[in-house]
């Protein structure tokens, strides 16, 4: 059943008595719509209008069609999707047709949260073209291709908080395409990710191939990606914990106090992205190629630290800027307090943040990750 909720509040009971004198009323508050079914749900989704506020009631949802919606909100007047108080919601994607996503939006200024979309026969949420989106504690588990996705043109400041993306495979090419989060395909300036957990995934932890424009990560995790947990005998994921780029697109993106551990490519690649990618305070460790790849770009990289990765440490071009980091001259490695990352599994702070751990930290204030 919907239910629309509304409260009369003093401006709104004004409005109505300004409007009787003939005066200028003040607009009506939007309203409250609670879902607990998955037509009325997608309903709510379609028909939101600036301002709705959609609360969803606990359960899990099997949707026959794909939830989308081309409705804008406004900076002052967003459209919300969450969960109905503290209540669990899962979104699957299992009754769907093949090839379906889960969630589409083409839309700007939605806030979505504490919602899991899992078992997508293809991609589960697709935010396209998007503008002001915000999606805070939000999981995309088990999907036939990437978790997450940022893509088209107008792709403009959207942030993704406290993400946990993972066993994301796309069975139909081998798992080369399934990401944590794929910000690809498009242009657009001002975007973010921040404190996501991005593992276990066929392909990439992130990928930004053949996005033009720079992308900011930080006080991010990116693990176990590549590994072909699936049986395939014919596996063809990549692995690498942060792809920087590719496609030809030379683009200065910022990855900021993040790691990449156990995966089975490289922990960072430019990907052949040419542009000044900037990297600080970061930290790679036990990836199965090198910890950092950066032969052709002209990336600036700083206080980075680098342990016990296949390949080596790091590849870098002569255009590469390397200062602070444990591969330059004069720079200690400091060792882990832990290398032990069972408690990064852990439940989220109350807040929503990364778990507390103390896996891959040293207590330096000069160089890695801090894991927070």
């Amino acid at each position: 059943m919907r239910r629309i909720t509304s409260t009369l509040s003093t401006v709104t009971v004004t409005a109505v008595a300004s409007a009787a004198l003939g005066l200028l009323a003040t607009p009506a508050h939007a309203a409250t719509v609670v879902v607990s079914n998955s037509t009325d749900l997608a309903n709510a989704i379609k028909n939101a209008t600036a301002g709705t506020v959609i609360q969803v009631r606990g359960g899990t949802y099997y949707p026959t069609a794909t939830l989308q919606s081309t409705a804008n909100g406004t900076s002052s007047s967003p459209i919300t999707l969450t969960a109905y108080g503290s209540e669990t919601v899962k979104i699957d994607g299992s009754s769907l047709p093949a090839g379906s996503w889960i969630f589409k939006l083409t839309a700007d200024y939605w806030n979505v949260s504490r919602l899991t979309f899992q078992n997508s026969p293809d991609s589960a949420v697709v935010c396209q073209s998007c503008t002001g989106t915000n999606w805070n504690t939000v999981k995309t588990i088990d999907n036939g291709d990437s978790g997450f996705t940022l893509t088209g043109d107008g792709t403009v400041n959207n942030t993704v908080r406290n993400l946990d993306s993972y066993g994301n495979y796309d069975a139909a090419t081998h798992g080369q395409n399934a990401d944590g989060v794929a910000i690809k395909f498009g242009s657009g300036t001002g975007n973010l990710v921040t404190g996501g957990r991005l593992f276990n995934n066929s392909d990439d932890g992130i990928d930004l191939w053949s996005f033009s424009s720079p992308v900011t990560i930080e006080h991010t995790w990116s693990f176990g990606n590549g590994k072909n947990r699936w049986g395939d005998s014919a596996f063809e994921g990549n692995g690498n914990g942060y792809k920087l780029g590719g496609n030809g697109p030379a683009v200065a993106h910022v990855v900021n106090n993040s790691a990449a551990w156990d995966n089975a490519g490289n922990g960072f690649t430019e990907n052949s992205n040419t542009g000044a990618i900037v990297l600080n305070r970061t930290t790679a460790y036990a990836n199965a190629k090198w910890g950092y790849y950066f032969a052709t770009s002209a990336s600036r990289l700083g206080k980075n630290l680098a342990v016990g990765n296949g390949s080596g440490l790091v590849t870098k071009g002569s255009s590469v800027g390397s200062a602070g980091n444990n591969w330059d001259s004069g720079i200690a490695t400091p060792p882990f307090i832990s290398t032990d990352a069972a408690t990064t599994y852990d439940a989220r702070k109350a807040d929503g943040s990364l778990p507390a751990t103390t896996f891959l930290t040293t207590g330096s204030t000069t160089i890695g990750a801090t894991m927070n």
